[in-house]
């Protein structure tokens, strides 16, 4: 996979796409225009899947018909989208996201246990850090 920082904004048509080819794999237009699952145009979803390979997100194979695959994951995707919300939106606050979220939403006792262990797992982050610092010279 490609790096996620080299990853261009996605329209929500071209996010479809690739969200397509998560799910089947290596395809070709005709298999990514029967997994959209909605009645879209055969040569939109080639134009699409086009773009999407100047961009740098799809590869295109050489073999007859060609094949296509994404190369960023779901994750990678959703990584780089955070970053701009937060970056965007926030001015690089995290606090705001996360309490809107946590206000918001019905979150499942699951999804609460994990964000308890998230910040468990960024404080102890921060106190390995801040032993660090001390380490190389810095405050006492």
């Amino acid at each position: 996979m490609s790096s996620a920082s080299n990853l261009p904004r996605l329209t929500n048509g071209e996010l479809e796409i690739v969200s397509a080819l998560w799910h089947a794999g290596p395809a070709t237009i005709s298999d990514v225009h029967v997994a959209l699952g909605r009645p879209v145009g055969y040569t939109t979803v080639q134009t699409r899947l086009n773009r999407l390979v100047e961009k740098g997100v799809v590869s295109k194979s050489d073999d007859r018909p060609a094949r296509y695959s994404a190369m960023f994951s779901p994750e990678e995707v959703s990584r780089h989208d955070l970053d701009v919300l937060v970056r965007r939106v926030n001015h690089g606050q995290v606090v705001p996201l996360v309490a809107y979220l946590v206000r918001e939403r019905n979150l499942t006792s699951e999804e609460i246990q994990d964000l308890r262990q998230l910040i468990d797992e960024a404080e102890r982050q921060s106190r390995r850090n801040k032993t660090a610092v001390r380490g190389k010279g810095g405050e006492k």
